[in-house]
């Protein structure tokens, strides 16, 4: 989770297909199991939706019930109809006003949700789902408000906008719902959410959906939602989702052991531990001579230093962080593909939270460690801990990509510009994204500080990102964009 974020807030079954003998299968994952109108269990027929998946099996109950739901889902899981079908069926079509309202990061999301509304909504006359996101003229979209919607989908900034120029009205919202939670919280929208929030209702039920469940969602649900029950599919850590690898080394060996490993596993995010401050930054000097993408984090770095370096970490655009124990808490990295251990910890306790950061969220993830023939006894400590032997490796036996090594999937824009200038990053995003912009899934983490602000961009979409921010205003006027890596 990006600092700033932080600091705003103190086998699986699939889609059936349904017979024609039998329209409405009762089983225990079957949509006829709910209590749901005709309307929509006919309408689920004819799309070809049988048996729940498993977030919608454990969530729609618990939405149809009215309780605040904070649920742990990845996309491609069926979330949008787990909290379609129950927003939908709360909709009171008699009533004109915006019932439901539903916040997404960006527009392609925003899009593909209402999308789905509407498909879930088909067998229900007179339902208007409005869709409101930025990168599209204003003007429109305020007519359309004035003619009446009772479900509105859009992005944090435009739904803002709407809502402080006096055309969206939520006093009578029942239904709040926040799609990817964790990645608005990435981009910065704390103070939009915080501010759309203000203007409902205190009763509604809130739904949170989020990918992962970091510290700030739980800091979030805890503002937003009334006693909510907590709904997963996955365990943070399934058994076996971590393969552990141990290699004997010689000590002169490390840097190049950590090379031949980068080289050979090709991870796209790695966390190296190191037991001193010196260690850190000569590994990651060491391997940046080498051709990798590397910074280290250590207590020797200046506050503005150390947010630059676990911004780029966090949003992709470095591909190896090397950190002590100490620099390295509180770090918040999601999708983090691999743990090296430079040198084996003294306490087996730490061990085993060095390589718990990897393999979350029902991912693979790899932890492999460096030890000398003189730390026999730390291996053994840690196995006791484990209570199970380390799979030994031998460094030799590892191949090596041909070509340069992998590099990271983003790049990052400094913008200098931030809180100060009473930037957003809607502003940023929309700056991105206007006419002739770049769409808005090459944009990734969004970080605003005091004085600047940071934009992670993916690779292929680098260069334009920069001429738009170039070229475009943002809170009208001009500021210096300059890329970092």
């Amino acid at each position: 989770m990006s600092t700033s974020a932080t600091e705003s807030w103190t086998k699986t079954p699939g889609w059936g297909r349904v017979g024609a003998k039998n329209e409405y299968p009762m089983t225990p994952t079957a949509f006829s199991s709910l209590h749901l109108k005709t309307p929509m269990l006919k309408n689920l027929a004819s799309l070809g939706y049988a048996e729940m998946t498993p977030i919608q099996a454990h969530s729609l109950p618990l939405i149809l019930a009215g309780k605040d739901v904070i649920a742990k889902a990845k996309t491609g899981s069926g979330k949008t109809a787990a909290f379609g079908i129950g927003l939908l069926s709360n909709v009171l079509v008699a009533s004109p006003c915006v019932q439901a309202l539903v916040l997404c990061p960006t527009r392609e999301l925003a899009d593909q949700v209402g999308k789905e509304l509407r498909r879930l909504a088909r067998f229900t006359d007179n339902l208007r789902i409005l869709t409101l996101c930025g990168g599209v003229p204003f003007g429109p979209q305020s007519a359309s408000l004035e003619h009446g919607a009772h479900v509105v989908v859009g992005t944090p900034g435009r739904l803002l906008d709407h809502l402080r120029r006096g055309g969206l009205e939520l006093s009578g919202l029942q239904t709040l719902v926040l799609d990817e939670a964790d990645r608005m919280l990435d981009m910065g929208f704390q103070e939009e959410i915080r501010a759309l929030l203000d203007a409902t209702p205190e009763k509604k039920q809130t739904l949170l959906f989020s990918a992962t469940y970091p510290e700030a969602i739980a800091v979030l649900s805890a503002a937003i939602q009334q006693q909510p029950v907590e709904v997963s599919v996955d365990e943070t850590h399934e058994e076996g989702a971590i393969e552990q690898i141990l290699y004997l080394v010689d000590e002169d060996q490390r840097v190049a052991a950590v090379a031949r490993l980068l080289d050979h596993y090709r991870p796209e995010s790695t966390l190296v531990f190191c037991n001193t401050r010196k260690e850190c930054q000569e590994v990651a000097e060491a391997l940046v001579g080498r051709g990798f993408s590397a910074l280290a984090i250590h207590g020797d770095l200046e506050q503005r230093d150390r947010d630059q370096v676990l911004v780029r970490f966090a949003n992709k655009s470095v591909s190896v962080l090397v950190a002590t124990d100490v620099a390295a808490r509180g770090l918040d990295i999601k999708e983090l593909s691999a743990v090296i251990n430079y040198e084996l910890s003294r306490d087996p306790e730490i061990h085993v939270h060095r390589i718990g950061r990897t393999g979350r969220a029902g991912e693979h993830g790899l932890a492999l460690s460096l030890a000398t023939a003189q730390e026999v006894r730390r291996v053994q400590a840690i196995e006791a801990v484990l209570g199970a032997t380390i799979s030994r490796g031998e460094i030799e036996t590892l191949g090596v990509a041909a070509g340069e090594p992998l590099a990271p999937p983003m790049v990052t824009l400094c913008i200098d510009g931030g809180r100060k200038n009473k930037m957003r990053p809607g502003d940023i995003l929309g700056a991105l994204t206007g006419a002739e912009g770049i769409a808005g899934s090459e944009v990734g983490k969004i970080d605003v500080f005091d004085s600047q602000a940071y934009v992670a961009i993916s690779r292929a979409s680098a260069a334009q990102a920069l001429s738009c921010l170039s070229a475009n205003k943002i809170k009208g006027r001009f500021f210096k964009v300059r890329r970092i890596s």
